[in-house]
């Protein structure tokens, strides 16, 4: 069975099957009650039920040889994840890095998964005392600065979008550009949603927010709706839709979009992305818009300001840029000769 979730249609396919009772009322609460995102819980889905087959193998409940993805975790009970301790979360962490070559940001994650479930079991349900992660230190992660697309090559996409739904496709990548939409967010837009000069989307947690629309994303809305309008197979209420089929745009779909007309432009081996795309518009909106940090945490829907603050430490390697773009920056000449004849009296 898959282990991916749709983002667009939540546990299509059967969800959960393959996991221990505890986990699948975990997930579904992460689903229905906090509102995550599918593509979140799926990733909480991989992770935890990956260390509970590590645990049921630590332990000697199969035999030492068993292949991590043969082990069966459907019996796992409340008594064993109450004998879970400390130890055990470290073996597993040991584990992951020798065996895996997890780097410290996936075990980061993988211990923030753990830190959710646990937290669920003992602050929200009662079912358990402890919490044997409650104070395991999240690994050191290296800080990376985000990559994004400069002024000029952002230009150079807008200007490149060979399709044969050109106001679609350049709608997107305005949209992407000036917004700093996520991917999931961009693809749910519906009509309904665009009032005057303001677009409602709904990012992570199912929050609500409101982005204001300047004037090459009106223009170029505008021109979308009218070319959406004359397609005579048109069944859908979205923003973005197929011209082939009339549906809505998968995720999918949009990142071939994205990847096509980066192609287009000479920038298809440069790493860029559409997520990239959403780093360059908070770059170019802090750079060059001189948009403050909170504002620029309202407009990329972050909960929290610290998750912004990134922005501003590409600032120091522009500063580093600078110097190095100087005319001397490379010039060496042998040092003066030190004069040794005595002072004068």
């Amino acid at each position: 069975m898959s282990t991916y979730l749709n983002p667009m249609k939540p546990n299509q396919g059967g969800g959960f099957q393959d996991c221990p009772a505890l986990l699948v009322e975990y997930l579904q609460y992460s689903l229905t009650i906090r509102g995550l995102s599918p593509r979140t819980v799926n990733g909480y889905y991989i992770d935890l039920r990956n260390f509970f087959k590590f645990l049921v193998l630590h332990r000697g409940m199969v035999p030492a040889d068993t292949d991590l993805t043969d082990i069966d975790i459907r019996q796992v009970d409340l008594s064993f994840i109450a004998q879970i301790n400390k130890a055990e979360v470290y073996d597993y962490l040991f584990y992951v890095t020798q065996e895996r070559s997890n780097s410290a940001n996936t075990r980061a994650r993988k211990l923030s998964s753990l830190r959710g479930f646990f937290r669920y079991l003992t602050s929200k349900t009662g079912k358990l005392e402890q919490n044997p992660v409650d104070d395991v230190e999240m690994p050191q992660r290296k800080k990376r600065l985000p990559k994004y697309l400069s002024l000029e090559e952002s230009i150079e996409l807008l200007n490149n979008i060979q399709s044969d739904f050109p106001e679609r496709d350049f709608c997107i990548i305005t949209l992407l550009l000036n917004c700093g939409m996520r991917l999931t967010e961009l693809v749910g837009i519906n009509v309904a949603d665009i009032k005057d000069d303001t677009i409602r989307v709904v990012g992570k947690g199912n929050k609500e927010r409101f982005i204001y629309l300047n004037d090459a994303c009106q223009k170029a809305v505008e021109q979308l709706l009218l070319a959406n309008e004359a397609l005579p197979n048109k069944k859908d209420t979205a923003l973005f839709i197929s011209k082939r089929t009339g549906g809505r745009l998968s995720p999918r779909r949009v990142q071939q979009i994205v990847e096509g007309a980066l192609q287009s432009a000479g920038l298809g081996n440069k790493g860029y992305s559409v997520h990239k795309l959403r780093h360059t518009a908070a770059t170019l909106l802090y750079q060059h818009g001189n948009v403050d940090l909170l504002s620029l945490k309202e407009i990329l829907g972050h909960a929290d300001v610290s998750t912004t603050e990134i922005y501003t430490h590409l600032e120091s390697v522009h500063l580093k840029q600078a110097a190095d773009a100087s005319p001397l920056a490379h010039f060496t000449a042998t040092p003066p000769q030190r004069d040794d004849c005595d002072d004068e009296e």
